[in-house]
């Protein structure tokens, strides 16, 4: 065993991580799911969806921003955080005008497997209904609905740290926060791509190719058959 290695608990489990590794990493590592939004493999950790947030030690701390340390006790899976996790995306439901039976990212939806997951038929809260929220369809490639985002910065990231621009940005604050791009206009002002990773990491429909609907049939999509974060517990040691 390394001297940099790290030995904690998840639920009763013991885990072991390195040095400088988040919570959510070794959880990974371990085949232990944590649910998250908006953490993306390759994209630096962000903290915002709070989906993640589990108890270290009682305090309440988001997986994918925290290190591993020496001993900590890690609450996963238990009623009052997965009560937590239903109440963020029942809000994130309603916040936005989710469509999940017209929307070309149904079965490849993170938030949608999340509700599955989590057990949501229907969120609980009233819906928003914002009328205020755009689509912009003016790039040859590429299309923004703001009524499917979910704040959750993947765009903003993957195009400043991954490509190398600076496409997206959040502008705004509280309930007028969305996101914008980086052009006087219209998306096709910017310097955006086909091929940047950005138009490939946003978890729901918000961000989507065009030309290429429904290529995988509804049945034959990521989530149809399997919950998310299926892929990581397979990995169970």
């Amino acid at each position: 065993m390394s001297e940099n290695t790290i030995t904690f608990e998840i639920d009763g489990v013991e885990v072991q991580g390195i040095a400088g590794q988040t919570i959510m990493a070794a959880a990974d590592a371990a085949g232990i799911y944590i649910p998250r939004l908006c953490a993306f493999d390759g994209l630096p950790a962000h903290g915002s969806c709070r989906i993640c947030t589990v108890k270290v030690n009682g305090r309440f701390q988001s997986a994918c921003t925290q290190p591993v340390a020496e001993g900590i006790m890690v609450e996963n899976d238990t009623e009052e955080l997965l009560e937590f996790r239903r109440n963020i995306v029942d809000m994130l439901f309603v916040e936005g005008n989710h469509f999940c039976m017209v929307c070309e990212k149904s079965g490849n939806c993170e938030l949608q497997a999340m509700a599955y997951r989590l057990g949501i038929a229907a969120p609980k809260y009233p819906y928003m209904f914002p009328a205020d929220r755009n689509v912009d369809a003016t790039h040859k490639h590429i299309f923004i609905d703001q009524n499917r985002c979910i704040l959750c910065a993947r765009c903003v990231r993957a195009s400043r740290d991954l490509d190398g621009k600076n496409v997206f940005q959040f502008v705004g604050r509280g309930p007028g926060k969305r996101i914008a791009v980086n052009a006087k206009a219209k998306l096709v002002d910017t310097d955006l791509d086909i091929t940047d990773k950005a138009t490939e990491v946003c978890p729901v429909g918000a961000i989507l190719k065009k030309h290429v609907g429904y290529a995988i049939p509804v049945g034959q999509r990521k989530y149809d058959h399997m919950p998310i974060g299926s892929d990581i517990e397979a990995n169970k040691q």
